[in-house]
This record gives C-alpha cells, structure tokens and sequence, in this order.
C-alpha cells in the first residue's frame, strides 16, 4: 500500500542522556529516521534532552525541542504544533515508556496523535513478562519454565517451585538493570529485592536459568501486508549468562545450522506477527541447547534496538530510514534499498564477510565495582570490525579498542600465570577472550577451555588456529620469513606490530616494508547488502588482504577525518557530533569527505553522511595504509578526542599535513610540563606546579609548591588518573599507581587551589582573529572534573573583572598557540583572581552544548576555518540565546551499587542533558546557586 497521505506531521522522541544499556545508538536511529521522514515530504518535529546528538541539530528535524521527555514537555509540543503521529520507536526504552504514559494519560487521544511503528498492545505484551510468557505458551514457542512476581513472598515461592539456577528479570527496565543470576538461596532474597525495587511496577520475572545455552538475535522488518524480512541474524560468542550488550557477537551466525536458523526465522515471524499490528523493525532474541538445538525465546523488542545499529552497519542496510518510511504506510517491496538502487527493500541483506562486535567497558572509573559480566549490562560502547574471515574480524576488533593491544595477543601483553587465567575463564569479565587466548596459547586443550566457558568449540578452534600460526612465524627472521605466511598472517588479522613481535628480531616498520615489497598490500572491499550479487555504487568499505580493490581512487581534493572509535566515559557521543559536522564542512568546501570510525552506534559511520566511509580501527597501520592510497590533502585530528590526536605525531613525522592547529602547538597544550612554561611567559596566573618521572621528585615538588596537590599525568582523557591528595604518602602511592599504568608518562604536580571556583571557555582562532563562542561557569568547585559538573552558559554569578580576564587569557592563548580551529580553556578563580588550569587544542564535550544553546553551528565555522577556505570574519555569528542553558551530567552509579559515587578530578559521568531556564528566580536556578555556595563553604 502506498505511503498513508493523512500523516503530514510526524513527532519523532528521542533517548535523553547518554547512560549504561542506551548509547548513541539511538542518536544514529532517530538522525536516520528523521531524515527518512523529510524524504516524504513530512513535517518533522523531534524531543530530545540530549544537547550532543545529531538528532537535535536543525539539519535533522524542522523542529527541535530540546525539553525534558516528559509528558508535560509532550503537551507544550502538542500545544504548539499540529503533529498527526508520534513515532517512539527510535528512542529505546525511554521513548517507548513516555509513550505509554501518555497514552495512560489520554494525551495521544485529547490531540487526536496516532502511534505508528508500534502499537501500545505490542509494548506492554513485550515489556511485561508474564503476558510475553503467556503469549509463548499459546504460539507454541517455547520458554523458560518461570512465575510472575509482584511481591517478595510471590518471588520466594516461585524460586522455590521452578529451583536453581534462577534469572530475576524486571519488568520494563532496560540494560538488565536489576536483573541477576541466582546460583543459590543465598544469593535469592538480596537479588529478589533488587529486581523487585528496579522495575517501575515493582513486577519481576523469576525464571530458569538456562545458563551455557548459545544465544542468537534476529533483526526483523515488518510491513502493512505482513510480510517480514530478515535483515540479520547474530550469534553471541559468550553463551547465555551474559547480557548481549556485554557479549562479543558475530555476524552471520557461525554455528547455526540451516534447520535450527529455519526453525527460529519461522518462530520470530509467528512472535512479531502476534504481538500486533504495526509497521516498522523488531528484535528478537533466542537461546539453543548446544546438545539438541531446542529453542526457546528470550525476549522481544518492538522497536529498533541496540543491535539495530549493529546490524545496519554490519549489512549496509538502513533500518532505521525503511522501518520510518514501513510506518508510514508503504511496504517493504514498494521501497528500493538505498544502498544498492536496483533491489527491493523486501530483499533480505547478503554478506560475504564477517563482522565482530566487541564491547568496551570502565571498570578503571569505577573503583570497587564488580566487574564480573551477567545478566545486568555494564559496558559504556562498544567497537565493530570487519573481515573476510572470523579471525582477521576478530583480531582488527581488538585492535579498534584503544585498550593498549595491537590484536588478540601477540604484542607482549598476554597474561602467563595459568591460575589468573583460569580465573578470567571461569569469572568472565571484559578480558575474557584474551584469557581464552592465553590458556590456548600455554597449552590448555580446547576441550578444558571449552568445558569451563561453555564457549562454542567452534570459535574456540579458531583462536586456536591463530596460536598455530604464531608458532609458525617465530620460526623465522624477517629475512626468511616466507611471503606466504606472511600473506596467512595479514589474512588472519595480525597486525605488522604482532608479526615483528613474534620474530623478536624486526620492528613494525620493517615487517610493513617487507610486506610491501613482497606485494602484500591492503585492498579494500564493498559493503553493499548483497554480496556483489547485484551493481551496487556504495561509498562503504571494510580492508582486507584478499582479492581484488573495490575502492576507486577520484582525482578529487580529498580530506580523512579520525572517529573517535569506542564510546567511553571521557569521550562520548560529543565528539561524533563534531565528526560528522567536520565532514559536513568539508563536503560544502569543495572537499571528498573521507570517514575512518570503527564505532557501528554513530551516525558519522551511516552510510549517506561521508562521500566514503571505511570502517576500520583508529589504529596506525590501517591509517597508514588507507593514506597511501587515498593520498588526502590532509587529515583532520581535531574533532575524534584523544583517539584522533594520539596520531597526529606519527602523522607528522611521515610528512602526512595536520588540517588546523600543528602537532606542535596541540602538544604544548597536551604536555602539562610545556603547558606550564607557556602560561609563564605570557604573563597568565596557573597553579605552582612540577612534573616528576619518580615518586621521590613528586614528593620534592609537593613539599615546594604546598599541599594539597592534584596529580596527574600528561596526554589523558576524562581526568584519567587524577588524584588529589594531602600527604607524602598519599602521593607516593597515587604517583607509583600512575607510571605503573603509563610506564614513560611524566606526572604533573599542581597546587590545589582550595574552595576555589571553576569555569571554562571555548572559542575559534584562524591564526589572526579569536571568536569566543562560550563562557561557563562550573557549579561543582575546582577539583570536579568539568565532565561531572553541572554547567550554566553564560556565566550567572561571576563578576565582570572575572569574565573580563577570562576572554584575554583565551586570546592571548589561541594566539600564543597559532590555533587554527578549536581551543577549550579550564579555569580555577580564587579571590577574583583567574589561574588557567588546563587547555584543549580540539573539539571538546562542551562544544556541542553552545551549538545547541546560541543555535550557531560552531563546529562547521572552525572546519571551514581549519580548511583555510573561510576566515572568522566571514561569519556572522549571532546568538539566539534567551536566558540560560544549563549542562547536567548524568550518571550510571546504579549499575555498580557498591563504588564509591564522590566526584572528583577523575570523570565518571557517561552522558548530559540540557535545559533552557529564563529567569534566575526560577527556583531550579536557585537550587543550583544554593549548592554552588554550599560547596565552596565546605
């Protein structure tokens, strides 16, 4: 049926705030599907709370509300626009939640609003387990024995009755949060209160454990006419007993068999087919017994899910944009896929590659928390890689997790003690698959390994095959080492860091040198949805050492941005936001924009937003490579974080141009010790400070500057290390921790200016003119990271003299540093006196927020600037802001109950929102002011 021609407004609602189980996956949904939507010819509005999402620029809707998502805030939308139909599917559980509030609220019926992409039947089917369970047991599908309980004694005698293990799921909560595994009567009660306390209707779920058990999902797609396509199926490489948003997972399913895949495809079309009628995507995951292939469904989520974005970006297939336009009435085979132009959307993907996605965690932020992985989701991002095999996939997906690691072992890293290993085997936690790695490389059989982690024999043959492979190249030197082994290696994914490693004997320029002279070279192939089945034109590719290059070199002036790869805490979803605004920019400059990310939840990674996208590591060797044959202009660092900027010296060093500010001047500005200098010598007040290389230097420097002393190492991110403390000994253990963790880093010691207030500035030099584009003051006092603090743009409480200094100190910074882009200063003030803390030569977390709250595109200004096609003075920069926005972090303590939750110079935020306040009598202001003096009192 064609598109549904009544629907002329559609208001889509977002995820809110960065937390633990609903990332920036949500801000790739609801950009993607917004922008679908204008394809239409619809009139879109969108709620977000969030300020560092794509989702919430004007490029994306017509209009954008950055309000609390709350009913209230729906009512004033609704008050204020004509909207025919919400869509609540894009924005995970807290858009479905807010939907069904105000449907109980009768608010969709008082305006005359249709939901669409999902009915409210199929949410509460789904959300609430006793009436999913109950709808199994009538399909047929098959289910975990288990009881509803909405009270602590209900719980105890459904433990009693089904019997241990148990799984204690919540009803409508998301990331597992307060569900648990039970493996003894112990354990009940405590966790039985918690899942019970976590779920909003105070209902769980008390059900048997299938623990060991594989697990798959399936991403589905269903039309008006019923008809459903399979757009991926995913295997987990942890067996059940391991939330899917902490598993390692494959695509396509590896070990499935054909019967057991036709069998669940079957299952999940009779499961999305009865839980309603609607038009739009689902998730749908199941479990399989290793021993008979049984099935039995664990869950179903009626909207795009977390692995959406996972699935879209390993298929090349855009769920997001067809589920939107699914739900405006056409169907799947009216629609063309985007990607290839000549097939249908009702044509399933087909890949001829593997993709693994790895999760990546912070525990290093939360001191004290259980790190063992379970049924509650606990890591903060996540990275995808691609390749022509399991292996080649796998390694490149470790090398994408800037954890320090050139692959799955093999680069001098690898833990020897057998008694740590087979602990990490039997209590799994983020390492796991390197333990695995471990075991088999000292020796422990595959059965052993497989008998403990319950991991399939299958991929635990493969990692056993790479450890064959090791064996062989160190039987070599670099001189004898054959072309073909060294052509096996690449083709199983070791990195030239691996291979020199293994031989003791060569370095990592060596074994690229060798390679390339034996005629060993990356190609690049096609991401295109069918396999090269059909022509496609697709500007998205993954590398490999295998066949031919699909990767067309244009004789345009080119530019390559760096991704920020991994969401972490420290660097988030903000940065994408620049990512994808610096390549917006470069395309409006006459430039072919060049992507490089190995993060599946951006939107600077979909497939229409770069003129190329390559989805490969952050990581030196593929960079190297892809610049060898792309041959940019120049690369731009400035806007991915710290992952971006830790490369921009080997980028110096091989001759490769730095778009914007040099390596030099950003080093300056990233080393605390030349820091230091700098502000000396241009007369600007800091902090008394030295910098160590031992614990007896720091003590020597502490004694001389005075304590307290914030301590902390150079070249980091979110505050990564920092400490305050008050004595010798304190310092002696924190600088010892530190060079541990960073052996060859220097450690700055800073006097700690006490009581003191903090604010921050950001602004856009071109080398001759500085534009400050935002000054903010901090309510949390000096000594919490800026992160974690709230913030109010502009500045409410401090004196002009203080703002005064600030805007000189920022221009006589930009200037000192020949800044050509961004620049993000801290500030500390004491007694009306301004101390520069620190100072940020790149796209920061803030940047995004003043976007947002002066309405100005600052990031696209200092592209354009970074590029030298534009000066400052090109630019008419008016602020729209009425009032003042005010920056909120927002935190994920509830996932790790047991940590110590005080703030300090270390970030542990993941994610903000913002709000808008007009008056400074509204009462949340003064709130806010209350708690500023009562912290700088203390």
């Amino acid at each position: 049926m064609p598109k549904d021609t009544s629907i002329k407004s559609v208001l889509i609602i977002g995820s809110g705030p960065i937390i633990i189980g609903q990332a920036c996956e949500f801000d790739y949904s609801g950009s993607q599907a917004s922008r679908s939507l204008k394809e239409e010819g619809i009139e879109v509005s969108l709620i977000n709370s969030n300020p560092a999402t794509i989702m919430t620029d004007p490029v994306t809707a017509d209009h954008v509300y950055l309000l609390p998502l709350t009913t209230d805030s729906l009512v004033q939308i609704l008050e204020e626009r004509q909207i025919d139909a919400v869509l609540p599917t894009m924005g995970g559980q807290t858009a479905l939640n807010l939907c069904i509030e105000a449907d109980e609220l009768g608010i969709w019926e008082k305006y005359n609003v249709r939901i669409i992409g999902v009915d409210i039947n199929a949410i509460e089917t789904t959300e609430n387990r006793e009436a999913f369970r109950a709808l199994m047991v009538e399909l047929g599908v098959g289910v975990a024995p288990s009881r509803i309980a909405n009270s602590f004694l209900e719980g105890k005698e459904a433990g009693q009755e089904i019997g241990f293990p148990l799984v204690i799921r919540p009803s409508y909560t998301l990331g597992g949060t307060g569900g648990s595994f039970v493996h003894s009567k112990e354990e009940f009660d405590e966790a039985l209160k918690r899942g019970l306390e976590a779920s909003p209707t105070h209902e769980v779920l008390v059900e048997k454990a299938v623990l060991g058990w594989k697990e798959y999902e399936l991403e589905l797609l269903r039309d008006n006419k019923n008809d459903i396509a399979v757009i991926c199926t995913i295997e987990n490489f942890d067996p059940m007993g391991i939330h899917t948003g902490d598993s390692i997972t494959v695509a396509p399913a590896m070990t499935l068999s054909d019967t057991c895949f036709q069998d669940m495809r079957n299952q999940a079309f009779k499961m999305m087919r009865a839980i309603g009628n609607f038009a739009g995507g689902c998730n749908v995951q199941f479990s399989v017994n290793p021993e008979n292939e049984e099935i039995i469904a664990i869950e179903i989520n009626p909207r795009v899910s977390r692995s959406s974005a996972l699935a879209s970006k390993a298929t090349g297939y855009p769920i997001a944009k067809i589920a939107a336009k699914l739900a405006l009435g056409y169907n799947l085979d009216e629609l063309m896929n985007p990607v290839t132009k000549t097939t249908s959307a009702f044509f399933e993907p087909s890949i001829d590659y593997v993709i693994v996605k790895v999760p990546r965690w912070n525990f290093d932020k939360f001191k004290g928390a259980d790190t063992t992985l379970g049924l509650q989701m606990k890591s903060v991002g996540e990275v995808m890689s691609i390749g022509r095999s399991f292996q080649e996939a796998l390694q490149k997906a470790c090398q994408s997790l800037e954890i320090g690691r050139a692959g799955l072992g093999a680069d001098g890293k690898q833990t020897r003690n057998l008694d740590t290993i087979v602990a990490g085997l039997e209590n799994p936690s983020w390492d796991r698959v390197f333990h695995v790695k471990d075991a088999l490389a000292l020796g422990v059989p595959v059965s052993s390994v497989e008998k403990i982690t319950r991991i399939d024999r299958w991929f635990l043959m493969q990692i056993a095959d790479l450890v064959k492979t090791e064996s062989e190249i160190r039987r070599y030197t670099l001189q004898t080492l054959p072309k073909e082994l060294i052509l096996e290696a690449k083709q199983k994914g070791f990195s030239d860091y691996q291979i020199s490693y293994l031989m003791g004997n060569a370095t990592e320029d060596e074994v690229y040198a060798k390679r390339k002279e034996l005629g060993i070279s990356r190609t690049y192939k096609m991401v295109d949805t069918c396999a090269a089945e059909f022509p496609s034109h697709t500007n998205y590719f993954y590398s490999t050492f295998d066949g031919e290059n699909e990767s067309e070199v244009s004789d345009k002036k080119k530019i390559i941005v760096l991704g920020s790869g991994p969401n972490r805490i420290g660097q988030g979803i903000e940065f994408d936001y620049s990512c994808v605004h610096g390549l917006l920019a470069a395309k409006e400059s006459g430039y072919e924009a060049i992507m490089v990310n190995c993060n599946p939840e951006t939107v600077s990674t979909d497939f229409d937003m770069a003129d190329k996208l390559y989805f490969e590591p952050i990581f030196w060797e593929h960079l190297n490579e892809l610049i060898e044959m792309e041959n940019p202009e120049g690369v731009i660092v400035q806007l991915g974080g710290q992952t971006a900027l830790k490369l921009a010296e080997k980028l110096q060093e091989r001759g490769v141009k730095i778009i914007g500010t040099s390596f030099d001047d950003m080093d300056i500005a990233e080393d605390r010790g030349r820091f230091s200098d700098l502000l000396k010598s241009l007369d600007i007040p800091y902090p008394l400070y030295g910098v160590a290389e031992t614990a007896d230097e720091a003590i020597e420097i502490a004694n001389q500057v005075g304590y307290p002393v914030l301590v902390r190492p150079s070249y980091v991110l979110g505050g990564q290390g920092m400490k305050i403390v008050i004595n010798d000994e304190e310092l002696e253990r924190a600088v010892v921790n530190l060079l541990g963790d960073m052996p060859g880093n220097r450690v700055l010691i800073d006097h700690f200016l006490d009581r003191a207030e903090e604010a921050e500035s950001d602004c856009i030099c071109d080398g001759e003119n500085v534009q400050i584009v935002g000054l903010m003051e901090h309510i949390e006092p000096a000594g919490i990271h800026s992160g974690d603090s709230s913030a109010v743009l502009p500045p409410f409480s401090l004196s002009m003299s203080v703002t005064d200094q600030m805007r000189e100190y920022t221009k006589r910074l930009a200037l000192a540093l020949n800044i050509r882009g961004l620049l993000n200063i801290q500030f500390a003030i004491k007694d009306e006196k301004v101390y520069v803390i620190e100072a940020n030569p790149r796209a920061s977390r803030t940047v995004p927020f003043i976007c947002k709250a002066y309405q100005i595109p600052y990031v696209n200004i200092a592209t354009k600037v970074m590029l030298g096609v534009n000066k400052l003075t090109d630019f008419d920069m008016v602020e729209k802001l009425e009032g003042f926005a005010i920056k909120q972090p927002v935190f994920s303590f509830n996932k790790f109950p047991k940590v110590n939750k005080e703030l300090g110079p270390e970030m542990k935020s993941t994610g903000e929102a913002i709000l808008f306040i007009n008056d400074l009598q509204d009462p949340y202001f003064r709130q806010l002011y209350k708690e500023k003096s009562m912290y700088l009192s203390k």
